[in-house]
């Protein structure tokens, strides 16, 4: 579920949105295409009964590209959103930003 804000124009409710250079989003997009990729064969592995231990190296290559992903996210969101927000005075960001930095380092 997407968080909602109000806009300052119009006084609606919107979904927040963060836009991204071309450059960002097909980086992100191919790590991701690449990551569904390794799920697809770790599924396969589980089929073919491959040796627990290799699935095993398997599932941890798949997290440590996706906490790559969460970390170039965590970033930009850092370097623009954060900064956005905090220079127009809302310091609620800190705390939605550390409830996210949690969810991401379980």
């Amino acid at each position: 579920m997407q968080d909602m804000e109000e806009c300052s124009h119009c006084g609606t409710m919107h979904l927040k949105s963060t836009p991204h250079s071309d450059k960002v989003k097909a980086n992100l997009t191919a790590r991701l295409n690449r990551i569904e990729g390794q799920i697809r064969g770790i599924k396969g592995m589980i089929e073919k009964d491959v040796y627990c231990d290799d699935i095993l190296n398997q599932i941890a290559a798949v997290q440590s590209a996706l906490n790559s992903v969460g970390r170039m996210l965590l970033e930009g969101h850092m370097k623009s959103c954060v900064i956005e927000r905090i220079q127009q005075g809302d310091h609620d960001v800190i705390d939605e930003l550390l409830k996210t930095m949690h969810k991401l380092m379980k």
